[in-house]
């Protein structure tokens, strides 16, 4: 019996090389596109990682190719140790049964099953760990991968003559698709309202889209607990500033956290990534997506911060069905004339497109939206009910919602109205 022990100690490395390739290729071909993005700016493994996972047939050509090698080495052994024990007169042949058995079973488990789920689950850590030895793998296997090519591509002609690489799906194809929606009345409305939204948001600017400063507050390093307390963020994320100035630089998403420290909160908040005012919410929705970032700080033409679009708010306004959101997405007017003074407005919309509509000159500003501008006159976050008078206009805030815009009711004054309120303002000086 002991002079087995070589074998079964051989077929034991056979398992652990099995269960090495398993767990590289769960960990490295389950990285999510964010995550994979992560690895060129981290240090020499994962770059080597995202090096390999560039050439994912060749990355995944080698690593089936030695664990289909070190698999029949491994039942190789086991078929001479089953075979061995068989003929040993001083061990049953159950004995020889529940051996085979249990290397197969083994095997299954140790080599395939376990690893697997441990690289999936450990994807992120792992990944850089196993790219120098994968890449071993690559290059040794660099020989016989031209044959393996061509071997693949030859049996996939042989099994799928007709298959065709998949296109990818464009806006033309999600219009047909709302086109020829048929079901239920109510899941139509639905389905065509977040199709429509999907396929129009390439066409809507992140200015349209952003909370603007009057929906959230940012905090100056280093922050406190007690700062968080005293200022609780209407937007969910804590923002910090860069050291000495008003510009966003990290965020942390509140409602993820479970315990927070009572100092240094700015060191749990992630980088936001920065977006021009004119990019469209497709475009930053890409920059969140593969940067694995929460939030976008929305610059205007000065590079400064005039609002932020994040993540839960794309997808939010993307998925809900709300006849009062903006014109592009629910084919609303978010400039609705009551009558020939009073106007309802959306909080998002575009200053300079307001005035162009109402073909009012209005003061110098250096906000975007509407939403901006009250918040610059009442010098404080608005609320509902809250009222302000900016040049020929009152604005007065309808709803203020705790996510999405805010609904202004906003009325030309009339040179006489105008008077009255300078007069006023000279008697309070």
């Amino acid at each position: 019996m002991w002079e087995l022990a070589p074998w079964v100690g051989t077929m034991a490395c056979l398992v652990a090389v099995s269960a090495f390739f398993s767990a590289s290729e769960a960990a490295l071909f389950s990285l999510e596109p964010a995550e994979t993005a992560k690895l060129k700016q981290g240090g020499v493994g994962a770059r080597l990682a995202d090096d390999l996972l560039s050439r994912p047939e060749q990355l995944l050509s080698a690593i089936l190719f030695w664990n289909l090698v070190v698999n029949m080495t491994y039942f190789t052994l086991s078929s001479m140790v089953t075979l061995r024990l068989e003929r040993d007169e001083s061990v049953s042949g159950t004995a020889a049964v529940a051996f085979a058995v249990g290397s197969l079973v083994a095997l299954i488990f140790a080599g395939e099953m376990m690893p697997k789920s441990l690289g999936v689950a450990t994807r992120t850590r792992l990944a850089p760990l196993v790219s120098a030895p994968a890449a071993l793998a690559v290059r040794a296997a660099g020989p016989v991968m031209p044959v393996l090519t061509a071997v693949m591509r030859l049996s996939t002609r042989f099994a799928w003559p007709g298959l065709e690489s998949e296109t990818r799906l464009d806006v033309d194809d999600l219009s047909r698709l709302i086109a020829v929606s048929t079901s239920d009345a109510q899941l139509i409305l639905r389905e065509q309202a977040v199709l429509r939204n999907i396929v129009q948001l390439s066409d809507i600017r992140a200015d349209e889209w952003m909370r603007p400063r009057s929906q959230f507050v940012i905090f100056r390093p280093p922050v406190s607990l007690i700062d968080l307390r005293r200022k609780r963020p209407p937007s969910g994320y804590l923002l910090v500033t860069e050291p000495g100035t008003d510009e966003i630089a990290r965020a942390l998403r509140l409602n993820c956290v479970t315990s927070l420290p009572a100092e240094g909160l700015e060191k749990l908040a992630e980088p936001v990534v920065y977006v021009p005012w004119c990019a469209t919410v497709a475009e930053v929705l890409e920059k969140l997506r593969l940067g694995g970032h929460e939030v976008a700080a929305i610059l205007n033409e000065y590079g400064e911060t005039v609002g932020i679009l994040t993540f839960d708010d794309i997808l939010d306004t993307l998925f809900s069905y709300a006849p009062s959101r903006s014109k592009r997405v629910l084919d609303q007017d978010p400039i609705h004339r009551l009558d020939d003074r009073t106007w309802l407005v959306a909080g998002i919309v575009n200053v300079r497109r307001l005035s162009k509509r109402l073909k009012i000159e209005f003061p110098s500003t250096r906000n975007l939206t509407v939403a901006g501008v009250i918040q610059e006159s009442l010098q404080r976050l608005g609320k509902a009910g809250d009222s302000t008078v900016w040049g020929p206009l009152r604005l007065e805030i309808l709803e203020m919602p705790a996510r999405g815009h805010m609904l202004v009711k906003l009325t030309v004054l009339s040179e006489e109205e105008l008077e009255q309120l300078a007069e006023a303002e000279e008697e309070s000086r």
